[in-house]
């Protein structure tokens, strides 16, 4: 015998005056474990979570950059040994004093090998291991060709997509509401860190013409 549902779906909360203020609306679910659906004054807002909070990781390591580099950085209880090849070790060593301004703590641990002691402090839950290789194969592709500010950026977003929120996770309507939140005081929040929109609004008219009522 099937177990059926018991109880009834919870009722959507009533769309408080105070938060008409928010422009990127109110939380009202999530589809496909990707797209935020909030309710606004004026329309549906739906964001790309992981496009979006990306942005959101990106803003905060450069914030961190120009900012406290002790308190941008979080120290591992015990510090992580990445096994690399040697001319990924040697990149990234020469690297360090630059990750080192945005939190991110490594040293050299024989010829094959990089310590990380600690890690910025948007990305304190990264795995080590994997954003160390990917940022090698960053600086094996670009390192060489690009300035200074270029290739920092390429690296501030290598790490920024390590702290992010992945497509495919639930998250909680306070988790959701809290990201809108974020990125309506984030500067340049509405534009992922590849160029594309973070978010986009259905006015409530462009919604009634979908549906036949114009």
């Amino acid at each position: 015998m099937l177990d059926l549902p018991q109880g009834r779906a919870a009722e959507a909360e009533p769309f408080a005056e105070a938060e008409t203020e928010y422009p990127l609306g109110v939380a009202r679910g999530q589809v496909a474990q990707t797209y935020i659906v909030a309710e606004a004054a004026d329309g549906l807002v739906i964001v790309d979570q992981h496009a979006a909070h990306e942005r959101l990781v990106l803003e905060r390591l450069r914030a961190a950059g120009a900012g406290d580099k002790v308190a941008a950085s979080q120290p591992l209880l015990i510090p992580a040994v990445v096994e690399l090849d040697e001319p990924d070790c040697d990149r990234l060593e020469d690297r360090a004093g630059e990750f080192f301004e945005f939190g991110l703590v490594i040293e050299r641990f024989g010829p094959g090998a990089m310590l990380v002691r600690a890690l910025p402090g948007a990305l304190k839950d990264a795995d080590p291991g994997k954003l160390l290789r990917d940022l090698a194969d960053d600086l094996a592709q670009h390192g060489a060709s690009l300035l200074l500010a270029e290739r920092i950026e390429h690296v501030l977003a290598t790490m920024a997509c390590h702290g992010s929120v992945r497509a495919g996770r639930t998250l909680s309507v306070p988790e959701m509401n809290a990201l809108l939140r974020e990125m309506e005081r984030t500067p340049r929040s509405g534009q992922c860190n590849h160029g594309r929109p973070t978010w986009i609004k259905l006015s409530m008219a462009d919604v009634e013409k979908l549906f036949g009522r114009h």
